[in-house]
Parts: structure tokens; C-alpha cells; sequence
């Protein structure tokens, strides 16, 4: 089934994601290598594949009918390489075969192409239900994409929805940080019924004025956020101990933004919220060093 291809272009094919993951600057590539060698490749592969597709509908130097027809083409390419397992690209190769062996569906590969389409037309979400929905796009299939990776209990009762809070955990946290960034593309991730909830306008919301009806909208996110970081929590104990090693560093990480933008009052107007060199250090240490953690959200 998986002789379609050379050992040699397979390994170039992961080389390949090895080399764009190591070069994107993602300070959780270094957590890949608390991973057996196998798992590491594959972690690449798979961030490479979300990389770029983001990345199609990302590039404000092409115009949006042109990274529509990416975006299609990207999609056309993925289902090609899923039927022949042959590819020209280097990241389709490699996500395949990991796809194949780790029986990730191609539903959730395409649905990550879904949540970035979405991104190019005006951005509305009128109720939560929609915004989860686009999460779950976005970052929910990446959760059970790693999953398939490292090896969890199949069988355990809602699994798979803990691991897609998980990714709407961290997706909210996002949002959180990036409100200036998004108001400056016009893009507004937060639900139109939370505005009208605090009678705020999104004009308001764009302004960065951070006042008592400001604050209280962010603290209401907030907290919203925290919610599915709990019920990410039990999601530990399901995926295998190679798993829930470089997990715990992911949710370290995410909740411990979280934690800084409500410690800077939900000022994320002034500058843009990062953890600390220090901090990314220790988290990635943690991983690489398999040091257990106590996740307290």
C-alpha cells in the first residue's frame, strides 16, 4: 500500500517538513524533539501542512481570487496525493504517508483548508456556536490530527470532543492576543451576540479603550477560555505518556498567555502579548527533559 514512492524521496519528503518547521521560528518546534525520532518527523510534516495552508490565505501580496484558486488547487493536490500517494510537493508527500499510517482521515486535513477559506471573506460570527465551529477548523483537527499521531484511547468516551475543547481552548486564547492585530484586518473573531450582551459596538471594541465595559467584555472571554481549558484537562489521561508529555507542555504554554494577558489587564492594544524567553525556555525544557508537570488552570 505504501510503495508508491522511493525510501529516498520519502526521506527527502520529511527532511523536507523537518527544515520548514525548524526555520518557521515556532518555539514548540524544539518541544518535537522530546519526541521519538519517527514521531518528531511526523509532528514536522504535519505543522508544515498547516503552515502553508495558512500561509495560502495569509499572503496579502495575492489577491483574494488568486488565493481562492490556491487554496482549490491545494485542495485538489491533497486529494490527489491521498489517491496515488505520489505528489510533487515535498509536504504532501510527507502528510500523506503520515496520514495513511496513522488513519488521519482526509476530512480533517481538508477541513483545516475550510477554516482558512473562511478567513477570506468578511469575518462574522454571529453566535459562539458559529465561532466554535470555525475553531474546531482551525485548531480542533489539528488536536485530533496529534492524537492519531502520538497514540490515545480511541474507545474512551468523548474523547475526541476533549481534544477538540482543547483546540477551542487555545484558539479563544489566540483570538484574545491578537484582537489589534485582527482589528487592523478588520477581523472580528469574537460573537456578535457577546457585542449586543455588553451593548458594545465593534468600532468600540477596535478602539483599544480599555474601560469598565472593555473589561469586563475581555474578562467575560476570558473566562470563557479557562472553561475549555478545564475540560481539556482529562484529555491527559488518554493519550499515550509520549502524548501527554509534549500536551502538558502545549497547554502549559497557551494558559500561561492567557494568565499574561489578564495580569496586563487585557491591554493588548499596547503591545503585543508574548510569554518571556524564560518561559518559553522552561516549558521546552520541561518536554525535552519529560519533567511532569502540574497544569493548574
Amino acid at each position: 500500500m505504501f510503495n508508491r514512492h522511493s525510501d529516498s524521496e520519502l526521506a527527502a519528503a520529511y527532511q523536507h517538513c523537518v527544515t520548514l518547521a525548524r526555520g518557521s521560528g515556532s518555539n514548540f518546534f524544539f518541544a518535537f524533539h522530546s519526541l521519538p525520532k519517527q514521531m518528531f518527523r511526523e509532528m514536522c510534516a504535519l505543522y508544515s501542512y498547516m503552515r502553508l495552508t495558512d500561509d495560502l490565505g495569509d499572503d496579502e501580496s495575492v489577491s483574494m481570487e488568486e488565493r481562492r484558486r490556491q487554496l482549490l488547487d491545494w485542495r485538489t493536490d491533497l486529494r490527489s496525493a491521498f489517491e496515488s500517494q505520489k505528489s510533487s510537493s515535498l509536504v504532501l508527500l510527507a502528510m500523506t504517508d503520515v496520514a495513511l499510517r496513522k488513519e488521519i482521515p482526509i476530512s480533517l486535513l481538508e477541513a483545516v483548508i475550510d477554516g482558512v477559506e473562511s478567513d477570506l471573506s468578511p469575518v462574522s460570527f454571529p453566535t459562539f456556536s458559529d465561532l466554535n465551529a470555525y475553531c474546531y477548523q482551525v485548531a480542533g483537527v489539528v488536536g485530533l490530527c496529534c492524537l492519531k499521531i502520538w497514540g490515545y484511547d480511541q474507545d474512551a468516551p468523548g474523547v475526541d470532543d476533549i481534544a477538540k475543547d482543547c483546540g477551542t481552548a487555545f484558539q479563544l486564547t489566540n483570538i484574545l492576543r491578537d484582537l489589534a492585530e485582527d482589528a487592523q484586518r478588520g477581523r472580528l473573531y469574537f460573537p456578535l451576540e457577546d457585542l449586543q450582551r455588553f451593548e458594545m459596538t465593534q468600532a468600540e471594541l477596535f478602539s483599544g479603550t480599555n474601560d469598565a465595559k472593555f473589561h469586563a467584555f475581555m474578562k467575560f472571554q476570558s473566562e470563557r477560555a479557562w472553561g475549555y481549558y478545564r475540560n481539556s484537562l482529562p484529555l491527559l489521561s488518554h493519550v499515550s505518556p509520549t502524548g501527554r508529555n509534549i500536551l502538558s507542555g502545549f497547554i502549559e504554554a497557551y494558559s500561561s498567555l492567557l494568565k499574561r494577558i489578564e495580569k496586563n489587564n487585557y491591554d493588548v492594544f499596547s503591545e503585543r502579548i508574548r510569554l518571556s524567553k524564560l518561559q518559553k525556555l522552561g516549558i521546552v525544557s520541561r518536554s525535552i527533559l519529560r519533567i511532569p508537570r502540574r497544569i493548574q488552570v
